[in-house]
């Protein structure tokens, strides 16, 4: 193709901008308070280069890093593309080489067995390194300063797995990364692999394991005790993809499963729970231990949130259908068999967050997306298609919930929480919003929140110069941990 479709996943938010940019001391309205010191860095996809189908989805795009540098008050900005092979191999070939998303039997023989992976979905900050990530390939290093690429990582080696998440948990106490790779032996495999990275960024575990079916483990939890995966029935057919045919498809008559070891065991120590069936979530708001007790908070749906998805298994329904909610699933470790409770703790939503220092701890709040029932027909664009446009605080202990709802026209992009050394206050939030001016243009902004009155909205905004596309995470990087990293760059240098 040499034009951009006119479809959902490349008009609305999802349109394509492809420009490589940077700016210093950005316009700032109100005051950004001076504890906020650091780096929000973001995965953008933006496709540098029309698909070769017209069928092709958004999380099929390059992946860009962008950086908001925050301190002083003062903000600067700027993105570039994540050089992964295939872009690389594309941008010297001026065209699309890679075919349908996820499957390498579309592909131009030219790039056979080269590196697919976009590495559009999560900057990861872990041992002084940011990767970019995306769970269809290894990470690549980026220089948190320059954005530059340095290349994939595989510990030096030390990683066998073909594949790493987008969704790694951070333990706050002991600094380590708990981190998985699903289809890790390969394409449509049932080969997960659970791995473990010290402190300071080094391999000190890598456990193979098979899940019931190759199902899109998007995310994993850990609590003190345990790790915890929620297999959802999204699943991949080798089959399917020699014909050419869809990566995922939602079988809406699977049960889901969810597997449970001890963090430091074996995985011959998995235990298996059975889940309804259809049921559908790809990212969860945390989980951990209440004596013999693992409760888990998942953005639960009642079918899977990607259109393209659904329909690859024949479940014809709309995306305002789907229902579902913030749940509350309880496993107890005590009791033999396959059953857990579940109850609903607040409204339906994703793209969830907690403070750092709460992983895997009891936490005492939270907070997620969702969309406002009434605020108008929600904007085009984004993974799914449509865009949130209210932000909801929930605290699980006392049921109590507080919304910020957009006007209108405006959409809101997954927040990082930023915490405060003051233990009376809960930090503040930062996010990109959306406001829409045409069919296929958006004026953006940087929005800092207070984390403990969001209601009250915005205490600054910093308003973009030029569009911004539809991010997908986001990464909080205090400017200790940058520092640090830049004097152990430095030494590493001078050796």
């Amino acid at each position: 193709m040499t034009q951009f479709p006119q479809t959902i996943h490349f008009t609305g938010t999802n349109t394509p901008i492809g420009v490589e940019w940077s700016a210093r001391n950005l316009d700032v309205i109100g005051t950004i308070p001076e504890e906020i010191d650091g780096a929000f860095f973001r995965a953008v996809p933006d496709p540098a280069l029309a698909p070769m189908f017209e069928d092709e989805v958004a999380l099929s795009a390059d992946g860009m890093v962008a950086k908001f540098d925050i301190r002083g008050g003062t903000v600067d900005y700027a993105i570039k593309y994540v050089e992964t092979e295939r872009y690389l191999l594309e941008k010297e070939a001026r065209t699309a080489l890679f075919g349908r998303y996820r499957n390498p039997y579309t592909d131009d023989p030219s790039v056979a067995g080269k590196d697919r992976t976009v590495a559009n979905t999560t900057p990861v900050w872990h041992g002084g390194r940011l990767l970019m990530t995306k769970e269809d390939g290894l990470g690549y290093e980026v220089d948190p300063e320059t954005l530059e690429t340095i290349g994939r990582f595989d510990y030096y080696g030390a990683l066998k797995s073909e594949t790493f998440t987008a969704h790694p948990r951070i333990d706050p106490e002991t600094g380590e990364m708990f981190f998985f790779g699903y289809e890790a032996g390969g394409l449509a495999s049932l080969d997960v692999a659970y791995g473990i990275a010290d402190k300071d960024g080094n391999l000190i575990s890598e456990q193979w394991f098979k899940q019931p079916y190759c199902s899109t483990i998007h995310d994993f939890t850990i609590t003190e005790k345990y790790a915890v995966f929620p297999i959802f029935p999204t699943t991949a057919d080798l089959d399917r993809l020699k014909a050419g045919g869809a990566h995922w498809a939602h079988q809406q008559d699977l049960e889901s499963w969810v597997g449970i070891m001890p963090r430091y065991g074996k995985v011959e120590d998995m235990r298996w729970f059975k889940g309804p069936k259809g049921v559908s979530a790809f990212h969860f708001l945390n989980a951990y231990d209440d004596g013999d007790l693992v409760h888990l908070d998942v953005c639960l749906s009642d079918t899977c949130a990607f259109g393209f998805m659904r329909e690859a298994g024949g479940v014809e329904r709309g995306q305002q259908s789907i229902q579902g909610g913030m749940t509350r699933w309880t496993f107890d470790m005590s009791k033999p068999g396959e059953e857990f409770e579940s109850r609903v703790i607040g409204p339906p939503g994703d793209m969830p967050r907690i403070p750092d220092a709460s992983q895997g701890r009891m936490h005492r709040k939270g907070w997620y997306l969702t969309i406002n029932p009434e605020g108008g027909p929600p904007v085009p664009g984004g993974p799914v298609g449509v865009s949130f446009n209210m932000l909801v605080q929930i605290e699980p202990g006392n049921g109590r919930i507080e919304a910020m709802p957009l006007e209108p026209g405006m959409a809101i992009n997954e927040p990082v929480h930023v915490p405060s050394s003051d233990p009376e206050k809960d930090g503040w939030l930062l996010m990109v919003v959306d406001r829409q001016t045409g069919e296929n243009s958006f004026d953006s902004e940087l929005w800092v929140v207070e984390a403990d009155a969001v209601a009250k909205g915005p205490i600054a905004r910093v308003p973009m110069p030029l569009p911004m596309r539809a991010q997908v995470h986001g990464w909080w990087v205090s400017r200790e941990q940058l520092d640090k990293a830049k004097a152990r760059k430095a030494q590493g240098l001078a050796a």
